[in-house]
């Protein structure tokens, strides 16, 4: 992982460059759990309204801003309501949420807590993927040690405040990152996405409100109601403020998690946090916010910034920021051909445009295997994507079609050669 020494003064990992920082005693000593303590005697529409006013976005994939997702959460302080805190990292390429857990898990567990002072909410859960074990494992301790010094449990702190946190596993289902898939999953039902409305700050696990946050944006949390709205905003853009994790894998010579702010030329991410390309090879595309993610060609690499509005008017998303970056050797065939490989057995098969979809574009593609595959191939690949979108309960059939579009649109020529290579004559 890169080094985060840089970084002290941002949001999210302005203490990862302390050692042990995952201890609660060292945690303190830094100044962890104090902003918690503070905020136990300010109003909680105080607190939700400064986490409003600081922009700060759903850092999932969706963007969504989440003092807007909170506004539309029950006031009433003694239903039982519950938060749900999504950790079930599962878009391949990304890892942040891993790092902050590994690192920092106080950071998220003090933000859990906040979020749930200010919205009325008496029992949360973790709900971690099933493959982060020793992450589980970490989480369980620091809770154990949250627990231990009063700030988890009956009346915390003598503020009448009542909230106890668990940790629950899943079983490795990429579906279980959707909120009510992992709402689904959490009830101990098939993990499969259900129609909204009703939403599940309306209607969640149990039937009850539910307020589902990332592990990211629950983290940024403390920091913001530390120093402000208004010192959150100092980073990025109007649309886009704060800082954002990002985690960069593929050809760069320091693949890790950085903290940028917002806005942050994806070049300079590349260049200067990563260190370049691997080996001296050329760019040759990136995916800028995970696999689900429409791929840029190296040209618009050079000139995107990474914040919601510009990569979307470039023709992507920012979605988790996994950042996957591509050199000159790369075979987009190949890439496409795992992608969609993914997303066929990932599907949960509730929506047949999904079930069906996925698996006609892995087939389709594969013709080349068995040299059957024709150029006209990739224009029916093309036509099924965009007849899928859209079209599902949750978004799992978009993040097959869109890739797949994208990688079209991008690399055609590349993708026809591909695919004909072993064609019948």
């Amino acid at each position: 992982m890169k080094d985060t020494a840089n970084y002290k003064d941002y949001a999210l990992l302005s203490y990862h460059h302390i050692l042990g920082v995952h201890n609660l005693e060292i945690f303190e000593r830094a100044g962890g759990y104090q902003t918690m303590k503070d905020c136990f005697k300010k109003d909680p529409e105080a607190i939700k309204e400064e986490v409003k006013a600081s922009g700060l976005r759903g850092r999932g994939g969706a963007g969504f801003p989440t003092g807007v997702k909170w506004g539309f959460f029950s006031k009433d302080r003694k239903a039982l309501k519950y938060l749900l805190c999504n950790a079930d990292e599962s878009e391949p390429g990304t890892f942040k949420d891993r790092y902050l857990v590994e690192k920092n898990p106080h950071i998220l567990i003090e933000g859990i807590i906040i979020s749930a002072w200010a919205l009325g909410i008496q029992k949360g859960y973790i709900y971690i993927r099933g493959e982060f074990y020793q992450q589980a494992v970490i989480l369980e301790h620091a809770i154990k040690e949250a627990y231990a010094k009063g700030y988890l449990g009956k009346n915390i702190l003598g503020s009448g405040f009542d909230f106890d946190l668990y940790v629950h596993r899943g079983a490795g289902a990429y579906i279980c990152g959707e909120e009510t898939g992992m709402i689904s999953s959490l009830e101990g039902k098939k993990g499969q996405p259900k129609l909204k409305p009703p939403f599940p700050a309306i209607k969640g696990y149990r039937g009850l409100p539910t307020m589902v946050n990332n592990v990211e944006s629950l983290a940024a949390v403390p920091w913001i109601m530390r120093h402000g709205a208004a010192a959150y905003k100092q980073w990025g853009s109007e649309k886009s403020p704060g800082t954002k994790l990002f985690s960069i894998s593929g050809d760069v010579n320091k693949p890790g998690v950085i903290e940028v702010p917002l806005g942050t030329p994806l070049k300079d991410i590349i260049e200067i946090h990563c260190g370049g390309m691997r080996s001296g090879n050329k760019l040759k595309a990136v995916i800028p916010g995970g696999s689900s993610c429409p791929i840029f060609t190296a040209d618009v690499a050079n000139i995107v910034t990474m914040d919601y509005e510009d990569v979307a008017a470039k023709g992507s998303m920012l979605g988790s920021g996994a950042i996957i970056v591509m050199d000159e050797t790369r075979n987009m065939g190949d890439v496409l051909k795992w992608t969609l490989e993914f997303y066929h057995h990932e599907s949960c098969g509730q929506c047949t445009p999904c079930r069906e979809g996925t698996g006609w574009l892995e087939s389709v593609f594969k013709r080349r295997d068995k040299g059957q595959a024709h150029k006209s191939d990739i224009d029916l690949l093309d036509k099924t994507a965009n007849s899928m979108r859209g079209q599902t309960i949750c978004a799992l059939a978009d993040a097959a079609a869109m890739p797949t579009q994208g990688m079209i649109k991008a690399f055609r020529e590349e993708l026809e050669t591909y695919v004909t290579t072993t064609a019948k004559k």
